[in-house]
């Protein structure tokens, strides 16, 4: 009985530490959702509650801007994402920093000429009086 007790007690323990991390987990997932909505439907509102006031947002072809730059780019339509689908989505949290990896394929409709991207993505992300903001994103294109 004494075996059984102790196994109990050392799995809920487990248990309880693996919930906690995927509550993050399950957090950053959703902010990573949201910020792939948004992209698509140019919500100014969502990207600029997505990202941090700090962000460096880096695309695949070297290019890195700011946050102001980013959201006026995607809410304007001069970079304009028709389909955006994740695969291959990693998570990985240390004290409140979010890394997640990813691969990106889009359709694109930028300018009126429409294309397609795959890359992978790096994003990170800070949680910040309780909330996850995207303070990083790096875009390599794929080989």
């Amino acid at each position: 009985m004494k075996k059984y007790l102790v196994a109990l007690s050392l799995f809920s323990l487990i248990s309880f530490s693996a919930m906690a991390q995927s509550k993050d987990e399950k957090a950053v997932a959703e902010v990573v959702e949201k910020l792939r909505k948004a992209m698509i439907d140019g919500d100014r509102a969502g990207l600029e509650s997505v990202a941090a006031d700090s962000l460096s947002y880096g695309h695949s072809s070297g290019h890195v801007e700011g946050k102001k730059s980013f959201v006026e780019n995607i809410a304007s339509g001069k970079s304009d994402f028709v389909t955006i689908d994740l695969s291959d989505q990693t998570i990985s949290i240390v004290n409140n920093i979010a890394i997640v990896r990813h691969t990106l394929n889009a359709t694109t409709n930028d300018g009126g000429k429409p294309g397609t991207v795959k890359i992978h993505v790096l994003l990170v992300f800070e949680k910040s009086k309780g909330e996850w903001k995207m303070i990083a994103r790096q875009a390599v294109k794929l080989t």
